[in-house]
């Protein structure tokens, strides 16, 4: 089990493989880590589908609006969505996006996160200082790297649960 030295600030999610423990970053990106915690308190990430997910690069996922799998789930928007909270502002860093971080989904817009997010499966470096870093897997990401693969996958993989560990 990994060491959670701040379960406020600790993001816990159950995938079929198990779960995957995400130390938030509040100290680099405090908007970002405040806009996750309030989603999940809401429950809005549970059943979300990983509706993007490339070999060697990342596995995206977050699309509360319709990628979950267990309510108004539209496979052909998945990805498209976002929350009914506002968009989030850049908050970028010198975090460079190596295996593991938690980056902000967004468009062409670096203004316009909201609820998407992506965990890196190796270093992408290209990605430094265009995404926001806001997390890091300390735990399970065994369990990432299982995750089906495809844009988006045939038989998608989703966030079975998704808690605070302070929550939990």
């Amino acid at each position: 089990m990994a060491e959670i030295k701040d379960p406020e600030n600790t993001i816990i999610i159950t995938l079929k493989d198990g779960p995957v423990t995400i130390e938030l970053l509040p100290d680099v990106a405090p908007k970002h880590a405040e806009r996750m915690k309030e989603l999940v308190r809401a429950g809005a990430y549970d059943n979300v589908s990983f509706h993007r997910v490339i070999e060697g690069f990342m596995a995206q996922t977050g699309d509360v609006q319709h990628a979950n799998m267990e309510k108004d789930y539209n496979p052909g928007r998945a990805g498209t969505g976002g929350s009914d909270k506002p968009d989030l502002p850049a908050e970028f860093s010198k975090l460079p996006h190596s295996r593991g971080t938690i980056g902000a989904a967004r468009s062409s817009n670096p203004n316009s996160a909201n609820s998407q997010f992506f965990i890196n499966f190796s270093d992408n470096d290209f990605l430094n200082g265009q995404y926001t870093v806001y997390g890091r897997v300390i735990e399970g990401m065994e369990h990432v790297d299982k995750i089906a693969r495809g844009e988006p996958p045939a038989d998608p993989d989703r966030m079975i649960s998704v808690k605070v560990a302070a929550d939990a």
